[in-house]
């Protein structure tokens, strides 16, 4: 097995929720294991967020074989009361992070060809 991720000091403006629900809108078939080094987290930390997601209603499974299949609520308002009283939705932080993580692709790429 891998090692523990690389820890990290101080705050962040994403959370470690939002990195995983990320991280199954863009593989709704991705393996525990696959999440937690995408995300660079422990295996049981991403258990726990699933938890908190799947009790929530942000996140539901279905077993399929050995896996899991995942699905998100897209329509669910963010909990914060400042985002639910806007109208955020889960849809509308997905669709903030693809925009950061297409810009930042469109970068590199600038980068590796300027």
């Amino acid at each position: 097995m891998g090692g523990v991720p690389e820890s990290h000091v101080g705050w962040t403006f994403i959370t470690n929720h939002a990195r995983v629900l990320a991280a199954i809108a863009d593989d709704q078939n991705a393996r525990i294991r696959d999440i937690a080094a995408h995300c660079r987290l422990t295996e049981r930390a991403v258990q726990k967020i699933i938890s908190d997601l799947e009790g929530s209603g942000f996140l539901s499974h279905r077993r399929e074989g050995r896996g899991n299949t995942y699905r998100i609520a897209p329509g669910k308002t963010l909990r914060h009361p400042a985002e639910a009283e806007a109208g955020l939705t889960v849809a509308s932080l997905l669709a903030l992070l693809a925009q950061d993580e297409a810009y930042r692709a469109d970068e590199r790429q600038g980068a590796e060809h300027g």
